[in-house]
């Protein structure tokens, strides 16, 4: 595929690829029927060899100065980009770090803004992976995308709500946000999650609810069971006893706490108020008791969890517990890069404050 060259110690590789002295050859791949810039395009363009032109976009010596200029700018010119994989096989790197989710929802998605603002000036670049998108099977999703990127595609990676406990990836730094078992394994970074839930109950107890339901979040994840303990803490120490038929899991979707919620405010003795582990389905409580012809916040109070931009735009306006999501975000990047540049950070983990903020779906009950 490749052609000319007018350095020694450059040769040709199986396949036809191009190779700088001792390395591994770069992939042949047709480009010319992807319609993408080829390195020979931009070597005949520039008028100097393909291993001039693989030297340059390389950062490799040899190169004067004034013929680097040129080549750098037909590269801008055609929008040439070598081959990742290949680049990963000749320098060990990529310069890549990798963004795991199960899917793009509004959580991981105001996590991936955080980082993506960090990330300007640092030389490394995102990519983004979503690996549970429409399969059944989600538990270890973040394991088979592993498998697939780590030490090919990506230098290191930031992993978004695992569904298993994470083993230090070797030579690949791993961080996990909102993890699986909390700060064990992996270097992770969360948020107060046991104190932001007290601070919810504390908040609808404040009001002058005592009935109060609570829709728990994902029972896998250490988040879940924070919040949970908080609420269970927050009311016992106001001197209230939890009623445990109003203590669901929702699993921290929409569709998964439909049910539950319906169990919650179709029974005679509803509570007056419900404490959601999430702001997606602190929602969708809102749209079913709408449904059910219950007024939010006047017959039921609710509040949730996270501060995701939906939560300011439903109706009523969501009262709900904020997590830094961008900071989370920005921080677990930083670790990564950390370790990138400064050797494995075992044990090292962030946790993040939480706060209150007071919108419009609670007020006293009876209002």
């Amino acid at each position: 595929m490749h052609s000319g060259t007018d350095s020694p110690g450059s040769t040709a590789g199986p396949g036809g690829g191009t190779t700088d002295g001792p390395g591994f050859p770069e992939p042949a791949v047709d480009e010319r029927a992807t319609g993408r810039a080829t390195i020979t395009d931009v070597a005949r363009v520039a008028g100097v060899s393909v291993a001039t032109v693989s030297k340059v976009v390389n950062g490799r010596y040899g190169v004067a100065a004034a013929t680097a200029e040129r080549v750098l700018g037909v590269v801008a010119d055609l929008g040439y980009e070598s081959s990742l994989v290949a680049r990963s096989l000749r320098r060990r790197q990529t310069n890549v770090i990798g963004v795991l989710v199960a899917e793009f929802e509004p959580f991981s998605t105001e996590l991936l803004k955080g980082i993506s603002a960090a990330i300007a000036g640092t030389g490394y670049e995102l990519l983004a992976y979503c690996g549970d998108a429409g399969r059944s099977d989600h538990v270890g999703w973040e394991r088979r995308s592993l498998s697939r990127l780590a030490g090919t595609l990506i230098d290191g990676v930031v992993i978004v709500t695992p569904t298993l406990a994470l083993p230090q990836q070797d030579g690949v730094p791993i961080v996990a946000i909102d993890p699986h078992t909390g700060p064990t394994g992996p270097a992770t970074v969360d948020s107060d999650n046991l104190g932001g839930a007290r601070t919810a109950t504390e908040h609808l107890i404040g009001l002058g609810h005592t009935r109060i339901g609570y829709l728990g979040g994902r029972s896998d994840l250490e988040s879940a069971r924070l919040r949970e303990l908080g609420f269970f803490e927050a009311m016992r120490a106001a001197g209230l006893t939890p009623d445990p038929s109003l203590v669901l899991e929702g699993g921290y979707r929409p569709d998964r706490s439909d049910r539950p919620t319906h169990d919650l405010l179709e029974r005679p003795d509803r509570p007056t108020a419900v404490f959601a582990a999430n702001d997606l389905s602190a929602i969708h409580v809102i749209q079913v008791a709408q449904e059910l012809g219950l007024r939010v916040p006047e017959d039921l109070s609710v509040i949730g969890f996270d501060d995701v931009p939906e939560a300011a735009g439903c109706t009523p306006p969501l009262t709900t517990v904020a997590q830094s999501l961008h900071e989370m975000g920005a921080e677990a990047l930083r670790m990564v890069i950390s370790m990138l540049e400064s050797g494995p950070s075992a044990g090292h983990h962030t946790r993040l404050p939480t706060r209150l903020v007071q919108r419009s779906s609670t007020a006293p009950p009876g209002v």
